[in-house]
């Protein structure tokens, strides 16, 4: 019967939402990161793994896939609603302050890489031609997984989101580059690139000009008819068209998503759009995942663990070394360029697009290709812990550039003020003391935030505060103030009782969690405990008040009369001589009336 539902077809289903639904949640829980949980299940699921033993045991058709070519569409849409969720996340604004990056440090690093991985291969033996094709191939960098790693808004995703556009634009050229070197090229080809070039332009630009007009209108819409079903249509048609509008012209379909993204993101709608997609993106995703494991065969890389180990470990130090000098040569810092390098260094998804154009233009042999598939099927599982290296390496290069700048700073003996805890607190303090021209210098133990404010220009070390030595060489016996505003209450209890006994006279004002909390600051010794949120809680009770028809007059009265009471409270739970004077604060958990 024609549209009859046949179960067997439902196996690969069950599969895949069985990886989402049942096993990510355990890598998770694991502290293991979803992607590298997917690569696995595909290798564990694939005809390589225990798709290989369906003949003889026929109920494993139900935890394998039984038809890998049959994902390849789905893992190619996970692709592209994964660039149009990042043209959401950004604008043509922010693309243009980019330009440089994009057009500077992506196009040299691309270069740079496929030259240097090329030569070493020529080197090696293999022929010109199918060295161009394969450093080309191999230079590309896996926006998939990189993006997913990073965002796009941190210093390392910024980087990374320059040099993959420059390849996802430069793919199209790639393949019509080596097409151009087949024995049996013509002339026909250059024109073939040249047109394509063209019609994508003016696709390009068809887009552009028309988003702009069109979309506000579709999805004004969609939103009239208050359905989320109808919202999802109009989200995915536009993707859709888009990919299809670029594809057709022969560009790549994921740039014509990310100009969709990009319109999108220009509207009022976007965050609605971002919201509705992003469930279709994370399982399309995990689907293109899943047939990135299904290409890792475990006997054939134990039969040649040895050359696949060096190509592996190769092709990672060359683009490491390229893409990490080149952002080191364009201002950015170590750490951040090492950081970067060695999260751009495996191949990518488009590699394997690039070696089957280059073994159909007969560059290179199958078995060349084959290999080199393999080599950027491990590159891709072993993604997510370059990042791990990558950003471990970041900070400790980090702390190794502040060891100088650290010891300065803590051996002076100037008057200032001591910031512990570098935080959006911390930082608020310290711009106050800069507006007033005091000296400071701030302590913070997370390098990452070290590193953002440093480069923002203030004075900011690394250190670990709970560490004795730490405290003993910050000179406080010349501070004039030491604030603590870390969120760790143990910790600053202790630095708290610690510091009042070196230094009774020395002012420690201390960032309170709430008035139990100030009060046991108090005890200890500090000068100013200062709840977080009183004010805040004041001013909405002010707000409420007004808004609901009470006179100001009688509502600036209860406030100053609640603030006073919070203070006579402070003063007897803190064991004060007298009542603090407070700016800012919260009231006692389980409200009621203060205890006196």
């Amino acid at each position: 019967m024609a549209g009859e539902l046949n179960i067997n077809d439902l196996s690969d289903a069950i599969v895949i939402l069985g990886a989402a639904g049942l096993v990510i949640p355990a890598f998770a829980r694991f502290k293991i990161t979803p992607i590298i949980g997917f690569i696995l299940i595909g290798i564990a699921v694939g005809p390589a793994g225990l798709g290989s033993w369906v003949i003889d045991m026929p109920w494993l058709k139900w935890i394998t896939i039984t038809d890998p070519e049959a994902m390849l569409p789905f893992a190619d849409f996970g692709i592209i609603l994964l660039l149009f969720s990042i043209g959401l996340e950004l604008s043509f604004g922010r693309l243009w302050t980019m330009r440089q990056l994009v057009f500077g440090v992506g196009a040299a690093q691309l270069i740079g890489s496929a030259l240097l991985i090329g030569g070493v291969l020529f080197l090696l033996g293999q022929n010109a031609p199918g060295a161009m094709g394969l450093g080309l191939a191999l230079a590309l960098s896996s926006t998939a997984l990189v993006l997913k790693i990073t965002g796009v808004t941190s210093p390392v995703g910024k980087s990374a989101l320059a040099i993959l556009l420059f390849q996802d634009v430069a793919i199209v050229p790639i393949i019509f580059l080596l097409g151009a070197f087949a024995p049996y090229a013509a002339e026909a080809t250059w024109d073939g690139m040249a047109q394509t070039l063209w019609l994508g332009g003016l696709v390009i630009g068809i887009m552009m000009v028309g988003g702009r007009f069109l979309l506000p209108h579709v999805f004004g819409q969609a939103a009239r008819t208050k359905s989320p079903e109808v919202f999802l249509a109009a989200s995915l048609l536009v993707v859709v068209i888009a990919s299809l509008a670029t594809g057709v012209v022969g560009l790549s379909p994921i740039v014509g998503a990310l100009i969709a993204g990009l319109l999108i993101a220009e509207t009022d709608y976007h965050n609605e759009v971002e919201a509705i997609i992003a469930p279709f993106k994370g399982l399309a995703l995990g689907v293109f995942l899943i047939t990135v494991g299904m290409q890792v065969d475990l006997r054939v890389i134990a039969a040649n663990w040895q050359s696949l180990t060096i190509a592996v470990v190769g092709v990672i130090i060359l683009k490491a070394f390229v893409t990490g000098g080149l952002l080191q040569i364009s201002g950015a810092r170590r750490g951040m360029a090492a950081e970067t390098g060695l999260l751009m260094a495996s191949p990518s998804e488009t590699t394997l697009i690039v070696l089957a154009a280059a073994t159909a233009a007969q560059l290179i042999q199958p078995e060349t290709a084959a290999f080199w598939q393999i080599v950027t099927a491990i590159g891709l599982t072993i993604t997510p812990v370059l990042a791990r290296i990558g950003h471990d390496a970041a900070r400790r290069i980090e702390l190794r550039s502040s060891q100088g700048m650290a010891e300065q700073a803590i051996e002076s003996t100037e008057p200032r003020t001591i910031i512990i805890g570098f935080g959006r607190v911390g930082r608020l303090v310290a711009d106050l003391l800069r507006a007033h021209n005091r000296a400071f210098i701030a302590v913070e133990s997370d390098i990452d935030a070290v590193a953002e404010g440093r480069n923002a220009g203030y004075p900011v070390i690394y250190g670990d505060v709970s560490r004795a030595e730490i405290m003993d060489r910050l000179n406080l016996g010349h501070a004039e103030a030491l604030v603590l505003t870390m969120d760790e209450p143990v910790l600053m209890a202790v630095l708290a009782k610690k510091v009042r006994a070196w230094l009774p006279d020395l002012p420690i004002i201390a960032r309170a969690r709430d008035t139990q909390h100030a009060a046991q600051l108090y005890r200890l010794g500090v000068t100013d405990a200062v709840p977080e949120t009183l004010e805040s809680s004041l001013q909405l009770s002010e707000s409420v008040l007004t808004n609901i028809g009470v006179a100001a007059g009688p509502v600036i009265v209860s406030i100053h009369e609640k603030r006073d009471e919070v203070r006579h409270w402070l003063k007897v739970a803190g064991e004060l001589d007298e009542m603090p004077t407070l700016k800012s604060g919260v009231l006692p958990k389980g409200g009621g009336k203060l205890p006196t």
